[in-house]
């Protein structure tokens, strides 16, 4: 979820969300740690990663503790979420400084702590020290239980690994862990994703998402589409998302948001605070912070990332000041994403700013369309409108 938003408006100087009250900056706070080593990049994964020696690890280690000794958090932090890249690329010991450098210096999450590993990484050392450290759920990049598509998307594991490293997972303890999986793979029919959800919900994982193959620039993947190797389908994917919605049905698992799945008490918090325009910090390069009435991103570039931390600050991107009705606006569009909808009578409140004329247009035409569907101030999307949420957020946007 971190680094997807973009900027859109430059707000006025007299509306910087830096005047507002806290409330409208965000009650909650999370942090997002950047981990941007990688063996070999998958054909799908536009995430800005690197492959790196030991010494490139050790460099990245001292200037996450650095750039966290420059925070000053007036609040406790509430999640925690280690993403890359793969953090599970690090050794036990090196976790086991990542995840000190971040209680030492800010904090141990209320909330949650989530971190990411390939099942090709998991290992007993590795999860005995982020138990330890306080860690609370593993999100594991399964993609995929059939090895054929596994191949197909470039992923450095087998199926047989994945139920490897689901038990290790497991035996270790966590409060909970998350499977994630991806539909609309080239050769992938509507069989191929069943047996996948099927065999994901038959691991009883707390959590599952599914999330529809994008064909990124840079990527291998869109090299091959771009070559006519593969083809987007959109009637295809639509078919798919529908049939992923009713298998995770089908075996118990509650939608809460357009891709994401649990059963109940186990929905990631870490995500669901960025969906309502919460506050969340970014460390390491290309990490993207919402924070003390800025949005802004760390230059995607470690070395760059290095020499700005060496100098006292960390190269920044995409810089904006926001404002009441940007904060609106986002809090809208990602907000309809979650099957809970919003409340617009609480976000005018919250934000101190009403419905610009062309949203309230904009959600009436939807409501007439059928896309979504509205009890009093409270809006949330249909069915129909689920599978193309992504065009009503643009259409939404001034």
């Amino acid at each position: 979820m971190q680094g997807d938003l973009k900027t859109i408006v430059e707000p006025k100087k007299d509306e910087r969300c830096s005047e507002l009250q806290p409330k409208w900056q965000g009650e909650r706070l999370g942090l997002y740690v950047h981990v941007p080593f990688c063996a070999t990049a998958c054909d799908f994964c536009a995430f800005y990663q690197v492959q790196s020696d030991r010494s490139g690890v050790l460099n990245y280690l001292d200037g996450i503790r650095r750039e966290v000794e420059r925070i000053s958090a007036p609040q406790s932090l509430d999640t925690c979420f280690f993403g890359g890249g793969t953090p599970g690329l690090l050794t036990a010991g090196d976790l086991e400084t990542l995840c000190q450098g971040v209680t030492e210096g800010i904090g141990s999450p209320s909330m949650e702590w989530t971190v990411e590993m390939a099942p090709s990484t998991v290992k007993a050392d590795k999860l005995k020290v982020l138990k330890e450290q306080g860690v609370t759920r593993i999100s594991m990049g399964v993609q995929s239980f059939d090895d054929d598509l596994l191949v197909s998307l470039g992923r450095q594991h087998s199926r047989k690994q994945v139920f490897k490293a689901y038990d290790l997972v497991r035996n270790a303890g966590f409060d909970s862990v998350n499977l994630d999986l991806i539909f609309a793979i080239p050769g992938q029919d509507e069989s191929r994703l069943r047996r996948d959800v099927a065999e994901a919900a038959a691991l009883a994982p707390d959590h599952l998402s599914t999330y529809c193959l994008t064909f990124e620039e840079d990527t291998a993947l869109y090299a091959k589409l771009a070559q006519g190797i593969h083809r987007i389908d959109r009637d295809h994917e639509a078919s798919l998302y529908e049939a992923s919605w009713k298998a995770m049905a089908d075996r118990g698992y509650a939608q809460y948001e357009v891709s994401n799945f649990s059963i109940p008490g186990k929905r990631c918090f870490h995500n669901i605070n960025t969906w309502r325009m919460e506050q969340w910090i970014g460390l390491g390069p290309s990490a993207a912070s919402q924070y003390q009435g800025e949005r802004y991103a760390n230059v995607p570039d470690l070395e760059k990332w290095l020499e700005g931390i060496a100098r006292g600050a960390p190269e920044r991107i995409e810089r904006l000041s926001l404002n009441r009705g940007q904060l609106l606006e986002d809090a809208l569009v990602f907000g309809l994403r979650m099957n809970e909808g919003v409340d617009l009578d609480h976000l005018q409140r919250r934000f101190g700013v009403e419905l610009a004329t062309h949203q309230r247009e904009g959600l009436e035409q939807l409501e007439r369309e059928e896309k979504i569907e509205r009890s009093g101030e409270i809006v949330r999307v249909t069915d129909a409108g689920r599978r193309v949420v992504d065009a009503i957020g643009a259409f939404l946007i001034s």
